[in-house]
């Protein structure tokens, strides 16, 4: 009797007689299956010897598509053809209930074709294009994924820009037609500025978002004030907040503590979750920013507005890709999934709830600088 002694490390035995494959899950204990298997296979007499391979679904995952194995761990008798699939939990008992067929089958194939090294190698073709089949497939898939994701950006892009563009033409055509004095002609100047910060913020957004979901953001962490950061980043929104007539109410605590994050992303989290919102929140409503030190690692930041609000099945949805729930405000684009990505970089939570008695409150969390 011929058994092959290795316990899941992939080897490949050249089939001769019957072929035997032991498919198992790699993450969970199967040596002590694989040893049962293979005493068994010791103590089984027959004309035909058998060879016993140890597959890791995890690591040939063709193996189980090939066969249409749907559990773990599943005993395949591979050749001689037609090939058989043994699963449950007493694979041995089956087995050797299976062990005579199994040797006239063995000793039929032989009879058809003498040399059972050519059908062997068949099988073993059979699965070997098999492989390749799936590597294929899965590479398609890939494939398609990225072409419908760079469809949904180059769409983004087209229809996020297209306000900022024209704000942008309509002041510099303004400044151009007519002869006006210093203050207006200051206060375009000043609005134009702000248009192309904010389609510079956008496509670096989008670029971010351009990047494979699995990317790990490098980040460059110190010790941090957030409120320097947030009023740095509210001083450029304040001429968006007086031109709607929004009311800011801030309250952070005098000896708020230092955060460990990257300055320049963090700002990012900030622009994005204060330009939504201000857009959503309707004329003369009201913005509140609260900064709180909930335990001595970590501290939380939210922005509430008095828009809409956001229904409970979009709640976690808002943070994928690119969810538009306002088509005429322009959708939340892909602001918050970048949020997402960066406030989970710094192993902090970010999360939205309904505000009172309208409206949205947004929360993230960051850990205390140690």
């Amino acid at each position: 009797m011929s058994v092959d002694r290795s316990v899941m490390d992939g080897s490949r035995v050249a089939p001769q007689g019957l072929h035997l494959l032991l498919v198992v899950d790699g993450r969970l204990l199967a040596k002590d299956l694989v040893g049962l298997i293979q005493g068994k296979l010791a103590h089984l007499e027959g004309e035909y010897p058998a060879s016993l391979e140890v597959v890791d679904v995890g690591e040939r995952p063709y193996v189980a598509e090939h066969y249409k194995l749907v559990a773990t761990p599943a005993l395949v008798k591979s050749h001689p053809l037609p090939a058989q699939v043994l699963v449950g939990n007493d694979l041995a008992t089956q087995m050797e209930v299976w062990w005579p067929r199994w040797q006239q089958q063995a000793a039929a194939a032989q009879q058809r074709d003498p040399d059972p090294s050519g059908s062997a190698a068949e099988s073993m073709l059979r699965l070997q294009l098999s492989e390749e089949i799936f590597a294929l497939r899965q590479e398609q898939a890939q494939l398609r994924e990225q072409l419908a994701f760079k469809d949904r950006i180059l769409g983004m892009l087209a229809h996020d820009l297209r306000s900022p563009l024209t704000s942008t033409s309509l002041v510099l055509e303004t400044l151009l037609q007519h002869d006006l004095d210093p203050q207006m002609r200051r206060q375009l100047l000043e609005q134009g500025r702000s248009q192309m910060r904010k389609m510079e913020e956008l496509i670096t957004d989008i670029l971010e978002a351009a990047r494979s979901s699995e990317v790990v953001f490098r980040l460059h962490s110190r010790e941090t004030h957030l409120e320097e950061i947030f009023q740095s980043v509210m001083d450029e929104f304040l001429p968006r907040i007086k031109a709607k007539n929004l009311t800011l109410c801030t309250d952070i605590p005098a000896q708020f503590p230092a955060v460990h994050v990257d300055q320049e992303r963090i700002r990012q989290v900030f622009v994005n979750l204060l330009d939504n919102a201000v857009k959503y929140t309707p004329p003369n409503g009201k913005i509140s920013v609260a900064f709180l030190h909930r335990t001595t690692q970590k501290v939380q930041v939210s922005i509430a507005d008095t828009g809409p609000g956001i229904p409970d099945e979009a709640k976690e949805k808002i943070f994928c890709e690119a969810v538009r729930l306002i088509e005429d405000k322009g959708g939340y684009g892909i602001g918050l999934a970048l949020c997402r990505r960066i406030i989970r970089a710094h192993y902090g939570h970010i999360w939205v709830e309904d505000a009172e008695p309208c409206g949205s409150v947004f929360h993230f969390t960051l850990p205390v600088y140690r």
